[in-house]
């Protein structure tokens, strides 16, 4: 698995719905990149004054990430999302 450092966070997203509300299959080139993903593995948290501060999200929270955020990596055939944690804007609850 993958070990984030400082504040960065694994994410996984999630995947964005293939038919509309009124039932309209949209095609792949149509859809929107997802904001929606889980949290995988999160780092230790971030050094200050002498002090590490843990993060506020946790493995397995759905969190709302900024658009086109992060680094994407293949990781034992998974596609993944290392980000800091200011990329994440919201836990979804």
């Amino acid at each position: 698995m993958l070990r984030p450092l400082q504040d960065r966070v694994v994410i996984k997203m999630m995947e964005s719905e293939e038919t509309t509300k009124s039932g309209i299959i949209l095609s792949a080139n149509s859809k929107e990149k997802p904001q929606i993903a889980e949290v995988i593995a999160v780092g230790p948290g971030l050094k200050q004054d002498g002090k590490i501060v843990p993060l506020e999200v946790k493995t397995g929270d759905k969190v709302v990430v900024s658009k086109y955020s992060g680094t994407e990596v293949k990781y034992e055939e998974e596609e993944l999302i290392i980000v800091r944690e200011n990329d994440i804007l919201a836990v979804v609850e």
